[in-house]
């Protein structure tokens, strides 16, 4: 017989690694293939992941350090929770075991996250609540949209890492999301991986200007 979980774990943020705003910084504007050529080749989530549709709008290249969730399938508790554990600039990583049935996350929650210094989404489940997500103005990487509604039972983790689509994200690690998907920087390879991405730039422009140059 398997004992049931606690309904929350929570890992405390002093434990949590946190990178740099200098760090963060080093990474805006970068196009998500920069980090993946950076990462040898492979740095995205599975392309099931992908930015919201949404008519109109276009995607926002979006930055920041991840608080990881383990909400489970159909299951919304955790996500909940994890609104007091944002910091300033955090992008949410909500893992539901890549469960399709109901909406992971809707515009309330949504809106909630940026209410508490959130800048972005990313959920291996669907969304709902498109034109309340629309309004909140939070950047949202998912599925796609689905109505149906989770249960808010539980269990969770917040805090700790996370395999999501084909990856591993722990909290700390460096979110860096566009157009064409979301990439994963990890903790311990963001120095590295700013430095390469300064030779990485500097080719892609020259490359360009040739390109353009005819």
């Amino acid at each position: 017989m398997i004992e049931n979980p606690p309904l929350i774990q929570i890992k405390k943020s002093s434990n949590m690694n946190k990178p740099s705003k200098e760090q963060i910084d080093s990474f805006k504007d970068i196009p998500t293939g920069f980090i993946c050529d950076a990462l040898n080749g492979y740095a995205a989530l599975d392309p099931s992941i992908k930015p919201l549709s949404i008519p109109g709008k276009t995607v926002n290249h979006t930055v920041g350090p991840a608080l990881t969730v383990f909400s489970g399938a159909a299951d919304v508790l955790g996500m909940s929770i994890a609104l007091n554990e944002i910091k300033e600039g955090d992008i949410i990583v909500n893992g539901v075991s890549g469960f399709q049935g109901t909406a992971a996350v809707g515009d309330r929650i949504a809106g909630m996250i940026r209410n508490n210094g959130g800048v972005g989404l990313v959920t291996d489940g669907p969304m709902r609540d498109l034109n309340g997500i629309i309004e909140t103005g939070l950047n949202c990487f998912c599925t796609g949209l689905n109505p149906n509604s989770p249960y808010n039972s539980g269990p969770s983790k917040i805090g700790f890492p996370l395999d999501i689509g084909g990856k591993t994200v722990s909290s700390g690690d460096i979110i860096v999301a566009d157009t064409d998907g979301v990439t994963v920087v990890p903790f311990e390879k963001i120095d590295e991986v700013i430095n390469k991405l300064e030779r990485i730039v500097e080719l892609e422009n020259a490359m360009d200007a040739e390109v353009s140059a005819g």
